[in-house]
């Protein structure tokens, strides 16, 4: 059981880790210094992560990584909505 708790508090930790990267970007209205290929590699794997728990049958790694692929889209689409909005300004 002690482990179950460890995966899933690792779980969470992962899953919501770039939620304070969209946080910053709405409040600042900027992405100068957001990385998209990184928001797309950790995409990238969450996916396979989230495969790999349909693999096993594992909850926890398939709904941490599926809401952890939710969360990066949002960041995507907040990148490329402020990215395109700083384009026609410069």
């Amino acid at each position: 059981m002690a482990w179950y708790f460890v995966g899933a508090t690792a779980a969470t930790l992962t899953t919501f880790g770039f939620v304070p990267q969209v946080v910053k970007m709405l409040r600042t209205k900027s992405v100068r210094d957001i990385s998209l290929p990184t928001f797309i590699q950790f995409g990238a794997g969450m996916s396979l992560w989230a495969l790999y728990g349909f693999h096993l049958g594992d909850v926890i790694i398939i709904s941490a990584n599926i809401v952890g692929i939710l969360i990066l889209a949002i960041a995507i689409a907040v990148y490329i909505y402020y990215a395109g909005r700083t384009a026609w300004v410069r």
